[in-house]
C-alpha cells in the first residue's frame, strides 16, 4: 500500500481539503465532537496519507519533539468508514512508526489514544502510560512506543 508523507507546505490546496474534510468527518460528525481541529499544529506537521481513487480515505500527522510532546508524536489518526475492517489503519501506523523512527531517528513516539482503541494500539506496540482522561469530552489514554 502507498502512503505520502508531505509537510505542510508541500501539501496541494485539494490534499489539505481532503485532509480537514475526512478528520471533520469523522471526529466531529461521527464522533459528535466538538473541538478545534486547527489546533496551529499542523504548519509543523509532517501529513501521512493514502488515497484510493483520488480521495484521501486514511491520514495521520506526525509531530517533532517539543510540539505536543515531549516525544515525536502520531495524532489525528483517521480512516474514512468504508475503509475500516480493511487492514489499512494498521499499514497506516505501521508506516508512520518506520518513518519516524527510520527519517527522524526517534527513540520514543507518544499518543493520545481514544480509550476504546486501546487494544488496537496495543497490538501496534503501544503500552499504556497513563490513568484515563478525557480530551475533547472522549477518553482516552496516553500511550508510547519504544522501537
Amino acid at each position: 500500500m502507498q502512503f505520502e508523507f508531505k509537510k505542510f507546505s508541500d501539501l496541494s490546496i485539494n490534499e489539505l481539503y481532503d485532509i480537514l474534510q475526512l478528520r471533520s468527518e469523522i471526529f466531529v460528525v461521527e464522533q459528535n465532537c466538538i473541538y478545534n481541529d486547527l489546533d496551529g499544529f499542523d504548519k509543523e506537521a509532517v501529513h501521512l496519507f493514502h488515497q484510493k481513487e483520488g480521495k484521501i480515505v486514511a491520514y495521520a500527522r506526525i509531530l517533532k519533539p517539543g510540539t505536543r510532546f515531549a516525544y515525536f508524536s502520531i495524532g489525528r489518526v483517521v480512516v474514512k468508514q468504508s475503509e475500516r475492517g480493511t487492514g489499512l489503519g494498521i499499514e497506516l501506523m505501521e508506516a508512520a512508526k518506520i518513518y519516524i523512527i527510520n527519517e527522524l531517528g526517534a527513540t520514543k513516539i507518544k499518543i493520545s489514544a481514544q480509550s476504546y482503541l486501546q487494544r488496537f494500539y496495543e497490538n501496534l506496540g503501544f503500552e499504556v502510560i497513563t490513568e484515563m482522561y478525557l480530551e475533547d469530552g472522549i477518553p482516552h489514554f496516553g500511550m508510547i512506543f519504544k522501537p
